[in-house]
C-alpha cells in the first residue's frame, strides 16, 4: 500500500527476514534510551523475529518504507490477549526512528494498519502506552483513540516508577458471524 506523506511516498510491506536488522535497532534504540518499550535489556536478533514474525495472516507486523526503500520505522497488530472472547480485539504498536518522529509518519502508519484490521473484521484496537511518552499519546488521541485505562507506578525502568495508560478505538459495528456463537448466560 502507498501512502503519501508531506510530499513523499510511503510503503508498507510486511516484514521479511532481510528488514530484521533495521527493526531490531529501531527498537533497541528505544530499549536503551527510553521508556517507550517496558524491555529493560536490548531484544537479540532472535527475539524480535518472534515479535514481529507471526504465522497467524491477522496478527502482522509491517515495515515502513520511503520512496526510495529506507525503512523509517514500523507497525504492527498483535494478540490482544490470547483467550477467544477477544479475538476481534487486536493490540497496534508503531516504531520510528527517531528521525522520523514528528513527521506524521505514525499518523499515516495509524490509518494503514487500521485499514488493515478493518479487512481482517477486527472490532476494536487498543494501544498500551508509558504515560510520560507525550508524543504516543497525543498522536492517539488525535486520531480517534479514547483513553481507558490508566495504571499508575506498574513499571519500572532507569529507576523510576512508570505509569501507563490504554486507549482504543471501535473500528465498526461487530459482526456477529465474527463473533462465534453468541450464548445467554444461565
Amino acid at each position: 500500500m502507498l501512502n503519501k506523506v508531506m510530499g513523499e511516498s510511503l510503503l508498507f510491506t510486511e516484514i521479511r527476514e532481510e528488514h530484521l536488522s533495521d527493526v531490531l535497532d529501531i527498537y533497541n534504540y528505544y530499549v536503551l534510551n527510553t521508556t517507550v518499550s517496558f524491555h529493560t535489556e536490548p531484544l537479540s536478533l532472535d527475539e524480535m523475529r518472534q515479535s514481529v514474525m507471526n504465522d497467524d495472516p491477522r496478527f502482522k507486523s509491517y515495515v515502513i518504507l520511503s520512496w526510495d526503500n529506507v525503512i523509517q520505522g514500523y507497525v504492527l497488530i498483535a494478540r490482544h490477549k490470547s483467550k477467544p472472547a477477544y479475538d476481534s480485539s487486536g493490540e497496534i504498536s508503531v516504531y520510528l526512528k527517531p528521525a522520523c518522529v514528528g513527521k506524521r509518519i505514525g499518523q499515516h502508519a495509524l490509518r494503514f494498519i487500521e485499514e488493515r484490521a478493518a479487512e481482517l473484521d477486527f472490532h476494536v484496537l487498543v494501544a498500551t502506552v508509558c504515560a510520560e511518552n507525550e508524543r504516543s499519546r497525543q498522536l492517539f488521541s488525535k486520531n480517534g483513540y479514547e483513553q481507558c485505562a490508566y495504571f499508575k507506578e506498574i513499571g519500572c525502568k532507569f529507576g523510576r516508577r512508570l505509569d501507563i495508560a490504554s486507549y482504543q478505538k471501535i473500528l465498526g459495528e461487530l459482526k456477529y458471524e465474527t463473533c462465534g456463537s453468541i450464548s445467554e448466560p444461565k
